[in-house]
């Protein structure tokens, strides 16, 4: 029993070797929850999605925070997974305001939900490996964004303003970026403009496969953040999604349709790496 997660999660030993399930009652924890660099092999498992509610409201423009302190979680440690609950930025959209902040590697997220407004997950490590299963994940603006390599599966995307939904930054060493695989893409009444992404960097990686698209998906699909040079270096693919949203005749000519081929390669084992140590399904 501890006053709040923080609490909790600084009482757990430094660099363990075996796994710690800290859990976590119904409630509304309003605290902004750091997973230090030295915590690892920890679950945080809520007692449900709907009603653990980890909230905090900060944004960009208090006292020129900038977007990278607004979070309300973040996972600095490796070997980390968040299950049944919500994290979420509540503040007004003013600005750019992260719920999650992710840096470590090998992060799970398991029937969570994610509330925001613009920026609402921020994967911030090149490299780092994150999976995504059967999660909520709302937003305005770039709500998915950075450089880490991402696997979505079975999750709903939920656009509350005509905007983009992701704004990936994938170096250009790593193949994998952003993979969404049978995932939903839902929006709120009124919003009918919303494209699937742009390039915040230029190799940015982004791929939706086997998806359900609702009728406010641009035809376009995709945007070049104004930049027709990103045209060139921008690896945005679609296969096989269905939904009003998935006609691609009227694509940009620089996103790519794979063939079945080449959806094959975007495996669990292909996107982690199996080869180095993690493969989360097993």
């Amino acid at each position: 029993e501890y006053r709040n997660i923080q609490v909790a999660v600084e009482a757990v030993r430094a660099f363990m070797d075996y796994t710690v399930t800290i859990y976590i009652k119904n409630g509304i924890y309003k605290e902004k929850l750091v997973i230090p660099s030295w915590v690892k092999n920890v679950q945080l498992v809520g007692e449900s999605a709907e009603k653990t509610i980890i909230t905090y409201d900060d944004h960009a423009n208090i006292n020129k925070m900038g977007t990278f302190r607004t979070y309300t979680v973040k996972v600095e440690g490796n070997d980390i997974t968040f299950k049944d609950l919500t994290i979420e930025n509540n503040a007004a959209p003013l600005g750019q305001a992260v719920a999650l902040h992710t840096e470590g590697d090998r992060l799970m997220f398991v029937n969570c939900r994610f509330l925001g407004n613009q920026d609402t997950i921020y994967t911030g490590t090149e490299g780092a490996r994150l999976l995504f299963t059967n999660c909520y994940i709302e937003g305005t603006t770039d709500f998915i964004f950075g450089p880490s390599t991402a696997l979505f599966e079975y999750c709903e995307l939920h656009s509350k303003r005509d905007s983009y939904i992701t704004a990936a930054s994938t170096p250009q060493s790593e193949e994998f970026g952003y993979v969404f695989k049978n995932c939903k893409l839902t929006a709120a009444p009124g919003v009918k403009k919303v494209y699937l992404g742009r390039p915040w960097r230029p190799y940015a990686a982004t791929v939706f496969i086997n998806c359900e698209f609702g009728n406010h998906i641009r035809p376009e699909g995709w945007h070049n953040w104004k930049n027709p040079e990103n045209e060139k270096t921008a690896r945005y693919a679609e296969f096989g999604n269905t939904g009003a949203g998935a006609d691609t005749s009227g694509r940009v000519a620089w996103a790519k349709q794979l063939t079945n081929k080449e959806a094959m390669k975007y495996t669990p084992q292909n996107i982690f790496k199996e080869s180095s140590n993690w493969y989360p399904y097993k």
